[in-house]
């Protein structure tokens, strides 16, 4: 059996890295803002070239604030990569609250993995390039972080593995396959995004491993997955195709 893992803490809070600043609304809001041009300028120039400096005058604010709320180059780095896995982590079991299915619950969590990362293609590709900057011990963390989004993931395999959708695999290492598959998008966006779109770019994805691991059980349901996803996402083009023939009715 294996050892539940130690909630790591969120991302903007004081329990890793320390602030001189007690109000924690403040720190959040100020913390947000400093991750946010710190994982454009450190996935744009590098970490190494990047100064405090060069953040300070890129979130607008001056060198002694920054000092406020962390107290190294190290910290500010430490927050981003934080920042972005606990987005995974939030997310990811946000999407799957009022679904039962274990194959949606599967399809679902994939989907908003590869969003998310869509929406933050530069803080991913850093939590890539720049947690061996880190010290060992907030290297540890973010591993830590990690496999708490990883273990997720891992229970929605379980679960279509208990309900006979998908056959016996190992589902540490399917795992890790899809959520490479999800980093991919960010990683090889230059490449992919002229190939695809991120929700092609998903279907084609979940449809690969669906019939590596399904049962015929699984590929029957899958095969109702598909009809009933179909034709909501018809139903929806419906709608906005109406929306955008409104304003023209009006003016008739």
């Amino acid at each position: 059996m294996k050892k539940p893992l130690t909630p790591p803490p969120r991302a903007f809070d004081q329990t890793i890295v320390k602030s001189q600043v007690t109000d924690e609304k403040l720190v959040m809001r100020r913390r947000e803002q400093i991750v946010a041009a710190a994982v454009e300028l450190f996935s744009d120039q590098g970490y190494y070239r990047t100064t405090i400096q060069d953040i300070a005058r890129k979130a607008g604010v001056s060198i002694g604030l920054i000092y406020q709320y962390a107290q190294t180059k190290e910290d500010v780095l430490l927050l981003s990569l934080m920042s972005v896995l606990e987005s995974y982590k939030q997310e990811i079991p946000l999407s799957v609250t009022t679904i039962s299915d274990p194959l949606e619950a599967l399809w679902s969590s994939l989907a908003t993995f590869c969003r998310v990362i869509d929406h933050r293609r530069s803080a991913a590709v850093l939590a890539y390039r720049s947690t061996k900057s880190l010290p060992r011990e907030q290297r540890e963390l973010i591993k830590q972080l990690e496999l708490e989004t990883n273990e997720f993931i891992a229970q929605r395999l379980r679960d279509c593995v208990a309900a006979g959708v998908f056959r016996e695999v190992n589902v540490d290492l399917v795992t890790y396959q899809l959520v490479l598959y999800a980093h991919t998008w960010a990683l090889k966006h230059w490449r992919l995004s002229q190939i695809t779109t991120i929700e092609g770019y998903i279907e084609q994805g979940f449809d690969f491993f669906v019939h590596a691991m399904a049962t015929p059980k699984g590929l029957i349901q899958y095969g109702q997955f598909l009809a009933a996803h179909r034709a909501t996402a018809a139903r929806a083009g419906k709608a906005g195709a109406s929306k955008t023939k409104a304003p023209a009715k009006a003016r008739d």
